[in-house]
């Protein structure tokens, strides 16, 4: 794995975990459900396969002070502040420049912050399998979880035939096809039919596969790329990567690459997307309330509430969800915790 990199994409608003969550300080920089910060969970994870030297923390200015507060141990040139918002398929391009110019022939691996993974120690390896199949054959590899249910939260990959890499431990299969995130009729087809995965949102190429895609999927990544300073690269950062296409990396490379192979994972994973993922992941009393701080309850039935500095009292209400903190608190419908994030244009920014 001494060829092998890591960029860890932080730069997300983390707008559906508001209050808690803000935008100098999102999900990947709360303590959610451990004493750490889903950031540096998801570093010690990739720890376990890589050296700490060999990874790279892709934020943007509002957020990589928080980042390296996060993580003492990296050093200053590890973080890299991205100086405009465009989206995945940028700052994939951004990380796969910078590992170029270290190595030309290193695999990169990408992969967002704030994902839950609890089995360390599984995904190490698997990651370590899927970054000697992408340095061997070429192609792009991504990681794909078997559903154990029909959600409509996540885009799907189709896996078809297996490779003759595959093991028990680590299968791989060709990608027919990525998904978008589908409606419920259409998720319980691909749930029933087997051969469809969550997309997990995490990549590995070789830089030069992935520069010899972009090249004929989009040309401006690839310039982009063949254009990047070895030294003193700050300024081209600054002109050159807030012009980049707003997309995707799904919709810019995956979704056309000529070879894309899936890993099925064997550990366990969830994106934790919105409030009323935690119950899933922490315990609930006999009424089916997950409950964290000072929370009395009295008569109700299903509500997600967690507590700062002061109390919170629950009487005689269902299904909700009440986060207070030092200067706000939420209360939301659990059937409305997908629209939090619409809040935020109305927010007094102070608040954001």
């Amino acid at each position: 794995m001494n060829k092998t990199y890591a960029c860890i994409m932080a730069g997300g608003s983390g707008e559906r975990f508001w209050p808690l969550s803000r935008v100098a300080k999102p999900k990947h920089l709360v303590k959610l459900l451990t004493e750490r910060t889903m950031l540096e969970e998801t570093v010690r994870r990739v720890e376990q396969a890589l050296p700490s030297s060999h990874i790279f923390v892709l934020t943007n200015g509002a957020q990589i002070e928080g980042c390296r507060a996060a993580l003492p141990h990296l050093k200053k040139h590890q973080f890299i502040a991205e100086p405009a918002k465009r989206d995945t398929a940028p700052a994939c391009a951004l990380g796969t420049a910078l590992v170029r110019n270290i190595d030309p022939e290193a695999v990169v691996v990408f992969l967002p912050a704030d994902a839950l993974i609890k089995d360390a120690a599984t995904f190490a390896g698997q990651l370590k399998e899927a970054s000697a199949l992408a340095a061997k054959h070429d192609t792009i590899v991504t990681f794909g979880i078997r559903p154990d249910h029909a959600s409509t939260r996540f885009g799907y990959l189709e896996a078809g035939k297996a490779l003759k890499e595959s093991r028990a431990a680590c299968p791989f299969f060709e990608v027919k096809k990525f998904v978008e995130k589908p409606d419920a009729a259409r998720a319980k087809t691909y749930f029933k039919s087997g051969r469809y995965f969550w997309n997990a949102g995490i990549f590995l190429w070789k830089t030069g596969t992935f520069l010899r895609e972009a090249k004929r999927l989009q040309p401006e990544l690839a310039s982009f790329i063949e254009h990047f300073p070895k030294k003193n690269w700050s300024g081209y950062l600054t002109e050159q990567f807030p012009v980049l296409p707003k997309i995707s990396v799904d919709y810019a490379i995956m979704e056309k690459a000529e070879r894309v192979t899936m890993a099925e994972a064997r550990f366990d994973w969830d994106d934790l997307g919105s409030w009323t993922a935690l119950p899933a992941h922490m315990k609930s009393d006999k009424q089916g309330n997950t409950l964290r701080g000072a929370v009395t309850v009295h008569d109700s039935h299903g509500n997600i509430a967690i507590a700062g500095k002061r109390v919170i009292a629950l009487c005689g209400v269902r299904d909700l969800i009440v986060v207070e903190t030092e200067d706000a608190i939420l209360v939301c419908h659990r059937d409305a915790a997908e629209q939090i994030k619409m809040l935020h244009p109305n927010l007094p920014e102070a608040h954001r």
